[in-house]
């Protein structure tokens, strides 16, 4: 087997496995609380934003400019606009007529956003591996576990709105690992071209952060706090920054 295809299914099952494994403990909850769904939600939206300040965005700045990682989030911010006004506002009406209400579509469009996003996200971190492999395969490795781990939250932040908007479980399941596949579709890239340009990289990386700072503000802390009224998803918002504060630093 030649050594393309091997760092290509690397990043393949590293993605997939990561976020399908974070939407796979979250469909383990069979009857959750408003309460403690608030706290989920708070939480997962504190990893998301530790994710983009300590882990994303720094390392953007490192390969290219400040310059270059702001139109990167601008243009990711751009796009997730674009995504939200076309997606259908009557397609809530369809799921009120199967039982669902307003907010339950709600939840539904904050995870299809957030799935796209993560799925933008998981391009240019495969195109890390793929450029790691090529640098050493010790490094390559290094970099596919760390982001393996990093993508278990990003898969819990995506599956727990598509769980509370009353998506199936074998379907949140199969939209947590499909969510994955870029990654190894870059990693397939970052391999083949190996020394690829740190500026795209960084533009890239940048692109991946604006998309889900608006996604996580504008959609995840409000519904976090909707359901439940109080400060305990803000509670579970701090637990989450600290906690992806541990995760940034101890990999």
């Amino acid at each position: 087997m030649s050594r393309l295809i091997v760092v290509t299914m690397i990043g393949f099952l590293c993605g997939m496995i990561g976020t399908g494994l974070g939407g796979f403990l979250t469909i383990l909850l069979k009857h959750p609380t408003k309460r403690f769904m608030a706290v989920l939600l708070g939480f997962t939206s504190g990893i998301m934003l530790s994710v983009v300040c300590f882990d994303l965005l720094p390392e953007a700045f490192k390969l290219g400019s400040i310059w270059i990682s702001l139109i990167g989030m601008a243009i990711g911010v751009g796009l997730m606009l674009l995504i939200d006004e076309f997606l259908p506002n009557e397609l809530s009406l369809t799921k009120n007529a199967r039982g669902r209400s307003e907010s339950d579509y709600g939840f539904i469009k904050s995870g299809i956003l957030l799935g796209i996003g993560i799925a933008i996200h998981n391009f240019p971190e495969g195109l890390a591996v793929g450029s790691g492999f090529a640098a050493n395969n010790a490094l390559g490795l290094g970099l596919a576990i760390v982001i393996a781990l990093h993508d278990m939250p990003e898969g819990v932040a995506m599956a727990a709105p598509l769980k509370m908007g009353g998506i199936s479980k074998l379907k949140i399941l199969m939209y947590t690992i499909l969510a994955g596949i870029p990654m190894g579709v870059g990693a397939f890239v970052g391999e083949m071209v190996g020394a690829i340009s740190p500026i795209f990289i960084s533009l890239c990386l940048s692109f991946a952060a604006g998309s889900m700072l608006f996604i996580t503000c504008g959609e995840l802390i409000p519904k976090s706090q909707s359901i439940y009224k109080g400060r305990i998803s803000t509670i579970g918002m701090l637990i989450g920054i600290m906690s992806g504060i541990f995760i940034s630093t101890a990999f």
